[in-house]
């Protein structure tokens, strides 16, 4: 049920105010938040207030000057063979979606949450193993993002919760900036696989500030051709780390990752910290597959990572404080032979310090390059191992003497 109000009516500074009433007993309230939208496209204020149980695509697109004013609940329904299929496709790593937010000048905020009703998606992952198969039939496993921003400029998301996502957010914009607590934790031991907070894909312009996520994947990754980011006094617990990729999966396609500046985090009982992740080289990059050549999604893109910072990154309990693998998903036999086509230089470490876990030994920092790695710098650095003095590795660096430590192999 919608609501609209001039601007005389509800006395505000918006040409017109859209009000969603939710129809309650458990009945879809996807028709009229879509409907809120088509109303309320310009100039314009869509309230979201109460309770909303959603179990239907949200399309808001083509917005312009529209304020999102989520002071209540927007749940997804677990409901896997509806959204397996119907989800909105989004192209990289079989992505679909639970709501495309686009358009131009869009603030979304209010206290309110985002509930990816993740437990159900996540039992059925662990049952299955299936990462997912987007826009297949009633029977195909497909992991929705609660929200993603794409083909939209000028946007600001602040003061919103969001909890059990079934997979990770995309941002696929420019000017976006983001300021929310995200929280994504299965209730059993299979974990939240893929419950990343941030993934930044094909955006520029984007700033992520003053949150807290704690989930079981990375807490910001900056996946391909993401540029000019900034991310800043966030808290992660639980994670994966703050990560530059992955890159270089798909055969055929260039990843480029570069002027990304991460400052001010603290990170706790994590598998990493500061993380770049690369694929391999790939000897076969066609594969077949239905009778049909396909670019293989094993590694052997090419692209390059450059002009990255991470400072005053506090880690407390992490498996892997400051890692380089350029590796990333591919054997060490094959690596040897098909080495990563990405190039990566002009990577910045200051100020990191804190506590590794000791899971991998007395090792803290391991920068380990397939081919050489160009201006890598360290300073200030102070890390230590839970049981005897760090270890740090350093594997094809050309600028070992820019870090600010003794590497322990080169």
């Amino acid at each position: 049920m919608l609501f609209a109000f001039s601007l005389a009516a509800f006395a505000l500074a918006w040409d017109k105010v859209c009000v969603v009433e939710p129809l309650g007993g458990g009945r879809d309230d996807g028709p009229s938040i879509n409907d809120a939208f088509s109303e309320c496209s310009s100039n314009a204020a869509v309230i979201l207030y109460s309770y909303y149980s959603v179990n239907t695509l949200l399309k808001t697109e083509g917005l312009k000057n529209v304020d999102i004013v989520l002071s209540g609940t927007v749940q997804y329904t677990p409901n896997i063979a509806y959204w397996s299929p119907n989800s909105l496709y989004m192209t990289y790593q079989n992505a679909t979606t639970f709501w495309f937010l686009s358009g131009d000048n869009i603030h979304l905020y209010g206290g309110g949450t985002i509930d990816g009703n993740g437990q159900v998606w996540w039992d059925e992952y662990a049952i299955s193993g299936d990462s997912g198969t987007a826009g297949g039939s009633s029977t195909t496993f497909a992991r929705p993002v609660p929200l993603t921003v794409g083909n939209a400029s000028n946007v600001v998301i602040e003061n919103i919760t969001e909890i059990s996502s079934p997979f990770w957010i995309v941002y696929q914009s420019t000017n976006v900036r983001n300021d929310l607590e995200f929280s994504t934790t299965a209730s059993n031991r299979v974990g939240s696989a893929g419950s990343d907070g941030w993934d930044i894909y094909r955006s520029s312009y984007v700033t992520i500030t003053d949150s807290t996520v704690n989930n079981d994947d990375d807490c910001v990754s900056f996946k391909p051709n993401s540029t000019n980011i900034v991310v800043s006094n966030m808290w992660c617990n639980g994670s994966h780390g703050i990560s530059v990729g992955s890159l270089g999966q798909y055969a055929g396609e260039t990843d480029i990752v570069e002027n990304v500046y991460v400052s001010n985090i603290t990170m706790r009982n994590a598998q990493n910290g500061a993380r770049i992740k690369v694929f391999g080289g790939n000897p076969s990059p066609m594969v077949l597959m239905n009778d049909a050549e396909l670019a293989s999604t094993a590694g052997g893109g090419t692209g390059y990572v450059k002009n990255i910072t991470f400072e005053n990154f506090y880690v407390y309990n992490v498996d892997n404080p400051i890692l380089i693998d350029q590796c990333y998903d591919t054997s060490a036999s094959m690596c040897e032979e098909y080495p990563s086509n990405l190039t990566i230089s002009d990577i910045h470490y200051i100020n990191v310090t804190g506590t590794s876990s000791g899971e991998e030994g007395n090792v803290v920092v391991d920068l380990d390059c397939s081919d050489e790695c160009e201006d890598i710098t360290a300073t200030g650095t102070h890390l230590s191992a839970p049981n005897g003095t760090a270890t740090y590795i350093c594997v094809n660096i050309a600028s070992v003497s820019e870090l600010d430590f003794n590497c322990s192999s080169t």
